[in-house]
């Protein structure tokens, strides 16, 4: 039996004691070595006996806690060692945990975390990542127990509450309160509390001790004599358990349990006496101002800086040198910027309320809005909400001030000594520039629209900014027109030209198709004076600065955003007549990246006017170099492709993400690709049936023939669904000179929402590309189908096509005029005459076996002469000059005039 439990009388455990001090054996018998002593603490203080079921959810409550402090702090790394160290915890405590089941408390903390790294931002990428991986995979085996504690928190948390009670109930000794808090535990819990609850904490413990002189007074236990232990270990063979003597007694009889009960209302009234006490100092502590109660944390009264000394006379000297100190932190390692930027302020609202004159203002306000693009020091960075409308207010107070007061001059060109901000009797002189202010603004508003997600309301929210945006760039064109230089006047220019391009005027484009009726000539003139055109300002704008700028740059972004509203507004020729004149074509190579772009966007635009006007052959030829690089989404600044680290770095990849153009100016790349498809088709197919026994016809479009090869090795042919196996499917439609069924895969309701109903005059260009179909199916039945005819009426084919009699007879005419098609026109008969001079497919595949042949016997008389040893000579040069004839004879007859034909 162990020691623990040995019967010991009172009187042998005082005689082992001498003195002050403890002597122990040593174990073993090594009685050389130094004894333990131990002190009266040391002595007194009493065992507490747990259980490992309380060792181990004490080890886990402890680390979830570290952990919780660590959410706090928002310390990620932290939070990923505790969380280890918590995963071989329970580990360890498995065993407990099968027979008791899985705390509520873990369940807790695991879903806690869960949603805070969830919630949580990427500054700890690494760490974050890591431990966001693990708590998923360790959250797979309590998803269970996670579901039902996210569904109900609040009732888990009063579970937890009540069991820790009955624990702490169950498992308390003589020193625990109702509460089930030991004084020691508590003192731990309290060392770690802030210094300023010490009275509270005084206060508590003196409860407690009281709580503990109840609870000792009131506990029934077994109080034997030590007689009778004596006598009972003397029966017993001095071998009794003594754990019995550490049991309480349940009460046996009725009065025992009253009495009990009663006990137990007693003490709880008392405490809820001390504890309304305790309350009712405390609420007299607050009132007496040494003590404040708090949620949340201390509160703190944030007191303005005092930029001046008490009693300082402010001047515009004194200002002036209070500024310029504030500007000297402006730049340096741990400058709070935002701290500085309200300094300024303040100093803008001092020099107000003295008076000091405006100028002192302005030269403030500069510094202000120069502040507030220097918060962000990374360049890729955007400005918060809260700033950039600070930035829009404080220019938009700027531009007040210069309107208000015209005596005021702002400009580069002034120095810092040449100032004058107070002499009323001088012009005022400031140095700054007010239109260096707005396009760094409108590089700012660029930077939020690039780096917000194009599908939020967030974006919304943003574009509706323009406006201002827009608003503060005219205030600053007027403000230049009548105080700026030339080259100003030309920059602030093409800031509004930038923001006016590429929108389409829809008011402008009803008045040309639907003027109002009724109205008089003078009443149209003042609806057109209310409101200026975009083609009108665009015209003004950008012939100000084709007369008046020096710098190439300026002028050539003027002539690209010229031609791209032109061609907005299927206003075809101006916009091709203006690309042709400016010659852009023949060194935008050497232009920089952002003007490189807009030329893109500019020919991009332009081939879909093109098509728009029914011009399919410029609309290809306009669009084939965008198209044709397979990189259209790059070349329109609307994306960037995935490449290798080799092709480009990081970077260089930061560098394109800021060339991006914002998603409200994008180009619709299904529709630009649809475009050239089926421009393509309306070029390629007629081609090929012209030179079907061509070998060496050429390519129009590679593209083109790419989707048809693709197309032709699908092993099952199903119902179109892209846009693009629609193309393929009409182009095979045309082929046979079916132009119905070609019709039918071109336009349809699938192709109408994805390309058609995007354009402005939606209904009008599909009636176009039903005429083109319509005349390029017709070309194409003539090509294929000549050789079968001997003659055919137009008025058939008129029928067939379902088109005019007269637009059947001008598409025959042209094609024999330009020998496409070997044919003459029966006028009285309205029929076409077929000239049998084409070669038919079997007199094709004869001539190219006469020119493989050929081929073949040459190469044969090169090998002998070579072996022969005859290399060149007059004999041989004589040899095959009669060769080239003789082969030039051979290959006659069909061949020379299957050439001219073809050209």
């Amino acid at each position: 039996m162990s020691r623990f439990f040995t019967t010991g009388s009172d009187s042998e455990s005082e005689s082992s004691l001498s003195g002050e001090e403890l002597v122990t054996k040593p174990v073993g018998g090594n009685y050389g070595k130094q004894p333990l002593l131990l002190s009266e603490d040391e002595e007194d203080t009493k065992r507490v006996v747990r259980s490992a079921k309380d060792k181990r959810f004490e080890e886990l409550t402890n680390l979830i806690r570290t952990i919780r402090n660590a959410m706090k702090i928002r310390d990620v790394t932290k939070c990923l060692e505790e969380f280890e160290l918590l995963g071989k915890a329970y580990g360890k405590a498995k065993s407990i945990v099968d027979k008791e089941g899985v705390p509520r408390f873990y369940i807790r903390i695991l879903a806690d975390l869960e949603d805070y790294l969830n919630e949580m931002n990427k500054n700890n990428a690494k760490a974050l990542s890591t431990l966001r991986q693990k708590i998923r995979k360790y959250n797979r085996d309590f998803e269970s127990h996670i579901t039902n504690y996210k569904q109900n928190p609040e009732q888990s948390a009063d579970e937890d509450a009540e069991k820790n009670e009955e624990d702490s109930e169950g498992s308390s000794d003589e020193d625990e309160d109702e509460d089930g808090v030991s004084a020691a535990a508590f003192l731990k819990k309290k060392s770690e509390a802030p210094s300023g609850e010490s009275r509270k904490f005084l206060k508590k413990m003196e409860d407690d001790d009281e709580d503990s002189e109840d609870s000792e007074d009131d506990e029934d236990w077994d109080t034997g004599s030590t007689s009778s232990d004596s006598d009972s270990e003397e029966e017993e063979g001095k071998q009794t358990v003594l754990a019995s003597r550490f049991l309480k007694k349940a009460p046996t009889t009725e009065e025992d349990k009253k009495a009990a009960e009663k006990k137990r209302e007693d003490k709880a009234k008392k405490k809820h006496d001390r504890k309304s006490k305790r309350l009712d100092e405390e609420e007299e502590d607050n009132e007496g101002g040494e003590w404040e109660r708090v949620r949340g944390g201390v509160p703190l009264v944030k007191e303005k800086p005092k930029m001046f000394a008490k009693g300082t006379e402010i001047t515009h000297a004194v200002v002036i040198k209070k500024l310029n100190e504030i500007l000297q932190a402006r730049g340096k390692k741990g400058t709070d910027r935002a701290a500085q930027i309200e300094l300024l302020q303040l100093l803008v609202q001092i020099a107000s309320e003295n008076n000091l004159g405006e100028g002192v203002i302005v030269k403030i306000k500069f510094n202000i809005i120069a502040s507030l693009y220097d918060y962000n020091p990374n360049l890729a960075t955007y400005m918060k909400p809260e700033m950039w409308q600070k930035c829009l207010d404080c220019i938009n107070e700027l531009m007040d001030i210069l309107f208000a007061n015209p005596n005021i001059f702002v400009g580069e060109n002034i120095l810092e000594e040449s100032e004058n901000l107070h002499n009323v009797d001088q012009p005022l002189r400031v140095r700054g520039c007010i239109l260096t202010l707005v396009e760094r603004m409108d590089e700012e508003f660029t930077k939020i629209m690039q780096n917000t997600d194009p599908h939020s309301q967030e974006y919304v929210e943003h574009l509706k900014d323009e406006a201002q945006v827009c608003a503060i760039i005219e205030r600053v064109q007027r403000y230049l027109e009548e105080k700026g230089t030339t080259e100003e006047v030309c920059r602030v220019y093409l800031r509004r030209i930038l923001h006016t391009y590429y929108k389409f005027d829809y008011k402008a484009h009803q008045r040309q198709l639907t003027p109002p009726e009724g109205s008089s000539k003078s009443e149209q003139d003042q609806a057109e004076n209310e409101g200026e055109d975009s083609a009108v300002l665009m015209e003004r704008l950008c012939k100000y600065i084709y007369a008046k700028d020096r710098t190439d740059r300026i002028r050539t972004c003027a002539i690209l955003c010229h031609i791209y509203h032109h061609a907005l507004h299927s206003r075809w020729y101006q916009a091709r007549d203006l690309m042709l004149m400016s010659h852009l074509q023949d060194n935008i190579q050497h232009a920089d990246p952002p003007v490189q772009i807009l030329y893109n966007r500019t020919m991009v635009q332009l081939g879909i006017c093109a098509f728009r006007q029914g011009l399919t052959k410029d609309a290809h030829n306009a669009l084939l170099d965008i198209q044709s690089s397979g990189r259209a989404k790059e070349l329109l600044g609307q994306g960037l492709l995935l490449r290798s680290l080799q092709e480009r770095n990081q970077e260089q990849e930061k560098v394109e993400r800021r060339r991006q153009v914002p998603f409200h100016l994008h180009i619709n790349l299904e529709l630009l690709e649809c475009v050239y498809l089926v421009s393509a088709m309306l070029l390629e197919i007629p081609y090929m049936a012209a030179h079907e026994s061509d070998a060496r016809r050429r390519m129009i479009s590679k593209q083109f023939h790419h989707q048809l090869r693709v197309g032709e090795r699908q092993p099952l042919l199903g119902p179109p669904e892209s846009m693009r196996e629609h193309v393929v499917a009409a182009s095979k439609a045309m082929k046979m000179g079916d132009w119905k069924t070609c019709h039918s895969f071109i336009i349809n309701e699938k192709m109408n929402g994805k390309v058609w109903d995007l354009f402005p005059e939606a209904d009008k260009v599909r009636t176009m590309l039903v005429r083109k179909i319509q005349e390029e199916s017709l070309r194409t039945y003539l090509f294929t189908y000549s050789s079968v005819y001997d003659s055919i009426s137009m008025e058939t084919l008129s029928d067939m096509f379902e088109l005019d009699l007269p637009t059947v007879h001008s598409i025959i005419s042209k094609m024999i005029i330009n020998e496409e098609l070997m044919a003459s026109l029966d006028q009285p008969t309205q029929t076409v005459v077929m000239h049998r001079t084409e070669p038919t497919a079997q007199q094709n595949l004869a001539l190219q076996l006469a020119e493989k042949l050929g081929s073949l016997v040459e190469n044969n008389e090169r090998v002998f002469d070579h072996k022969q040893g005859t290399y060149g000579g007059y004999f041989r040069d004589q040899k095959d000059g009669y060769r080239k004839n003789e082969g030039y004879m051979r290959r006659g007859g069909y061949r020379q005039q299957q050439s001219q034909t073809a050209y």
